[in-house]
């Protein structure tokens, strides 16, 4: 059962929701990062990872009131504590404790392993400079964030070759949820980050819805166009079809299929096939984003986040491309500060999820009232609106806002501190993101998605995503934020 399955079963059993989760979680992680703001060091136990050419000088403590501990005492401290906090959430989710229990914690193992490994100089190191710190001849420079990539290979590995394995760990693979506690998280990162440059962050942000609402309107009509004359698939299927390859994905097409009654394995199976395409487009567009856009930073990053589907690939690509094209403008000289094209992705993301709720009210008005019209149905209501809207964005939307008041009203000395704080919450922000790699290639047992009837979708996913969708999605990005460059660092 996919991951789409899985929070599909769940909310029809009544539990809590994926979303809820995400939003409880990733907003006590920033509680709990915001104590040592005023005065209360909570989360300086958790573990970061340098680039390293010694093994044994990787590992860390983000405190250094936590130094004691050790690289690996802080490693097995936040593993605990994830471990402890999410056999919880599964449990809330209607799982099996002990079970996701165990195979979180091979999830776990196998994922930090990734990021480890993709720490290591002859992957992370950048500059020259680095480079003969670490003393290595020779680079990818991809940062310590290829670890991203390492991750997914090993999930792919994982999924294709090792079909039991990844049957066993199901339990614990819900790249969803990873990704949504991720970007609750990350509200508050990018609300940081942009409370040094307002205008322009503010500018960026009317960019980006923009291009959203100019993409969006695009996207849907003929990817529906594609698969009705093209394809001949009937509207049932056609529509959350759409949605998925148009809007985020797994929850566009889940929220549609609900909107339109549509049968169960529907947006289940159109699920399947987002994942596996957005496997394809992480390992392809933040490199293509590198070779052809390293001087349009956040045209690229605009990019990730229109043409990338699932909200756990597209912030990923993001953080990839950033990671690629920074490491390129650095080793030319030209340093921009991080954060900026996490953030734009990030933005054109949430504003797209946003539109869901919206969107999935629209289809589901029409559906109910004009086309698959049933006696005793009921007109759509107002409140569907709610009930579709992705809670997670809220949690997104909140933490911004919080940490943006926060950042404005801070005295010139107490803004490293809240800098500080965040950055302990957001150290947990780069594991969800690891995990949330690692989740999707294990979802992604190419075998078995073809034996189960995908040819056909698959055909139109590709017609579409590879046919225009990518392409309006670049020269959109590129209309709205060609020559609109990050800050440099000071």
């Amino acid at each position: 059962m996919t991951d789409a399955a899985i929070g599909f079963a769940a909310s029809a059993r009544g539990r809590w929701s994926e979303d809820t989760l995400a939003v409880v979680l990733g907003g006590a992680i920033l509680v709990a990062g915001l104590a040592s703001y005023f005065g209360v060091d909570v989360l300086g136990w958790t573990v970061t990872t340098a680039v390293w050419s010694d093994p044994g000088k990787a590992l860390a403590a983000i405190s250094k009131n936590y130094a004691a501990l050790g690289g690996l005492g802080a490693l097995l401290a936040t593993f605990a504590a994830l471990l402890v906090v999410l056999t919880a959430g599964a449990a809330a989710l209607g799982e099996r404790p002990a079970r996701f229990a165990g195979a979180f914690t091979i999830v776990f193992v196998i994922a930090y392993a990734a990021w480890f490994v993709g720490a290591q100089a002859h992957l992370a190191a950048v500059t020259p400079a680095d480079q003969a710190k670490f003393g290595v001849s020779w680079s990818l420079r991809l940062t310590n964030e290829g670890g991203y990539i390492v991750a997914l290979l090993a999930g792919l590995a994982i999924a294709n070759f090792l079909p039991r394995f990844a049957g066993w760990l199901k339990e614990a693979i819900r790249p969803e949820l990873y990704i949504k506690i991720a970007i609750v998280i990350l509200g508050a990162f990018v609300a940081v980050t942009a409370a040094g440059r307002l205008t322009f962050a503010s500018s960026l942000l009317l960019r980006g819805v923009a291009a959203i609402v100019e993409a969006y309107l695009i996207y849907w009509a003929v990817v529906y166009y594609v698969a009705r004359k093209w394809f001949g698939f009937s509207r049932e299927w056609a529509a959350p079809l759409a949605s998925g390859i148009s809007i985020c994905g797994v929850a566009a097409a889940i929220a549609v299929g609900g909107a339109i009654r549509a049968r169960p394995q529907v947006p289940v199976l159109v699920s399947s096939l987002v994942v596996v395409f957005a496997v394809i487009e992480v390992l392809l567009l933040p490199f293509l984003a590198q070779t052809f856009l390293s001087h349009e930073p956040l045209v690229a990053a605009a990019w990730m986040g229109l043409a990338v589907k699932t909200d756990g690939a597209a912030v990923a690509a993001g953080g990839i491309a950033e990671s690629l094209v920074l490491a390129q403008n650095a080793a030319e000289g030209v340093k921009y500060q991080a954060g900026w094209m996490l953030g734009v992705t990030a933005t054109v993301k949430v504003f797209i999820d946003i539109f869901i709720g919206v969107w999935a009210f629209i289809l589901a008005y029409v559906w109910t009232n004009y086309i698959n019209v049933q006696p005793n149905a009921g007109k759509a209501r107002l409140g569907e609106i709610w009930a579709r809207m992705p809670k997670f964005i809220i949690g997104f939307l909140t933490a911004f806002a919080v940490a943006l008041i926060l950042a404005l009203t801070a005295s010139p000395a107490n803004t490293a501190k809240l800098s500080a704080a965040i950055g302990e919450a957001n150290a947990f922000r780069v594991i969800f993101f690891v995990l949330t790699f690692f989740s999707i290639g294990v979802l992604s047992d190419f075998r078995k998605l073809w034996r189960e009837g995908l040819g056909k979708l698959a055909a139109v996913y590709f017609v579409s995503l590879f046919g225009f969708v990518i392409w309006v999605g670049l020269l959109i990005s590129w209309l709205f934020f060609a020559g609109v460059k990050p800050p440099l660092v000071q």
